[in-house]
């Protein structure tokens, strides 16, 4: 299984264009860094997890050609909001594309997207077949995926497990049922916003104590605001086997 990270980081705390932030300024490509999304590539199946503002440039700059699924983690507009940019697959491979949402984020897709699901179809919209997920395990082909419940402070968001491979965004507080679900991971990736306090996501701090507590081999860090700071600096300030997660990054599976 191949992961290749389409963006590691988040709308939370972008700056404005005449920001002159350290990291706004840094010539370090891994500063650079798109709206939260993962790409799975296993057993001839191409899935996207989450489609934020910034999807058709991911899939662009990735050189995707071929898109089977999107699983989305929750409904918030950092990881919906480029899911009409699937048309170009749906002409390309004449067929739907498989969306795989809990029931409360497809009626947010509903309500965000109307002209997709409207029964009066114009011609060249996003063709969709939605699928409901809760938090009991699914497939797509032959890939199982195990749902983990985390709190994104009062809203319940989904992460993801495969084989030995966990995908947590979003995440606040988590529940030791849930934990459970994580335990055994070779590699963890959750999201770690700043350094700061926040209300609805882990701190650097708090991701690394998640890390310690889950004990997988290897963590990366994710949904990277730019407040955290540069990929450089703070790499430092990492315990081993912790990394920064950057746009481009390519992990394999065994």
């Amino acid at each position: 299984m191949k992961i290749t990270f389409l963006g590691s980081g988040t709308s939370q705390g972008i700056p404005v264009i005449a920001c002159n932030c350290a990291v706004c300024t840094s010539n370090d490509t891994r500063d650079k860094r798109l709206r939260a999304s993962i790409l799975i590539e296993n057993q001839g199946k191409v899935i996207v997890v989450d489609s934020g503002p910034d999807f058709r440039y991911q899939m662009l700059r990735a050189q995707v050609k071929q898109l089977d699924a999107i699983v989305f983690t929750h409904e918030h507009k950092d990881h919906v909001a480029g899911m009409d940019d699937i048309r170009a697959f749906n002409h390309k491979q004449q067929s739907e594309i498989d969306i795989y949402a809990h029931k409360r984020v497809q009626e947010a897709l509903k309500r965000e997207f109307v002209y997709i699901f409207s029964h009066i179809k114009y011609p060249g919209v996003p063709l969709v077949h939605l699928h409901e997920i809760t938090n009991s395990p699914f497939n797509i082909g032959d890939i199982e995926i195990q749902p983990i419940e985390v709190m994104h402070f009062k809203l319940p968001v989904l992460g993801f497990r495969i084989a030995n491979f966990t995908y947590i965004t979003d995440a606040k507080t988590v529940s030791e049922e849930e934990k459970m679900k994580i335990r055994g991971s070779e590699i963890l990736v959750v999201n770690a916003l700043q350094k700061d306090k926040h209300i609805s996501h882990f701190t650097l701090d708090e991701a690394i104590a998640f890390s310690k507590e889950i004990a997988a081999p290897k963590t990366y860090f994710t949904h990277l605001s730019h407040k955290m700071g540069k990929h450089a600096d703070v790499s430092q300030e990492l315990p081993e086997g912790i990394e920064l997660a950057y746009d481009g990054l390519v992990l394999t599976i065994g």
